[in-house]
């Protein structure tokens, strides 16, 4: 019988027996780069493994879970490399798996369905597609590179003329655009053939929107709060 309601994970249980629950854990551990020939280990075993503090692996999995975040007092100035980490990773699959895993999808359909209407779909994932690189390199090259800063007390890094504020306020919601897709493949564009290549189609876009969506809750919920707490330890911004 399929289960909807997922377990809120805790330190103790076994993460073969989330993942089996939820598979989108493989890809949340993935993100970690953990390998996923997890054994009999428990969530902490795994993260003590893996040198993560379990707390924050927890709150992320929780995420993906469904639940939302609840307490991140015991995340810290040092876990901010592993948050890192993670959002660098999911930018790669965003980036170098999913999103042209939806444009060959989009090209297929409209291969088998000479349809003008698909092509304004190809467009409009096109732009999209530029948007989110767009967002996702400031987070590379910007962002990310001043967060290392500040946790690392790197004296020879570049100037600090940057600030979590000035992250929060740069910080875009991506993934709405991918409901307006959605709802154009299901409600407004017929398709004489290839069902279920529009199935897969928005299969990958569901998929993508999910860990989109989350990976905003960790910046926003997350990464923003600790990084200004350490700005304020060290009296910047």
């Amino acid at each position: 019988m399929y289960q909807t309601k997922k377990t809120f994970i805790k330190p103790d249980m076994k993460m073969s027996d989330l993942i089996f629950e939820n598979p989108s854990l493989l890809l949340m551990m993935e993100h970690f780069d953990i390998n996923i020939a997890v054994r009999n280990n428990t969530v902490v075993q795994i993260c003590n493994e893996n040198h993560i503090n379990h707390e924050l692996f927890i709150a992320i999995a929780n995420l993906y879970n469904g639940f939302n975040i609840t307490n991140t007092e015991n995340i810290s100035r040092p876990d901010t490399e592993s948050i890192i980490l993670f959002l660098k990773n999911s930018h790669r699959y965003y980036l170098d798996e999913k999103m042209p895993e939806i444009r060959d999808c989009i090209g297929s359909l409209y291969a088998k369905n000479d349809n003008p209407e698909i092509r304004l779909v190809e467009k409009f994932f096109d732009e999209y597609s530029q948007e989110v690189k767009e967002h996702l390199d400031y987070e590379d090259i910007v962002a990310f590179p001043y967060f290392s800063y500040l946790t690392n007390d790197d004296s020879n890094s570049k100037s600090t003329k940057f600030s979590a504020e000035e992250y929060r306020q740069h910080h875009t919601d991506i993934e709405t655009k991918l409901g307006e897709l959605k709802n154009l493949l299901l409600k407004h564009i017929p398709l004489k053939q290839d069902g279920s290549l529009r199935r897969k189609l928005l299969t990958s876009l569901f998929e993508l929107e999910y860990d989109l969506t989350i990976h905003s809750v960790i910046e926003e919920s997350i990464l923003t709060p600790l990084i200004k707490k350490i700005e304020k330890q060290k009296k910047i911004g």
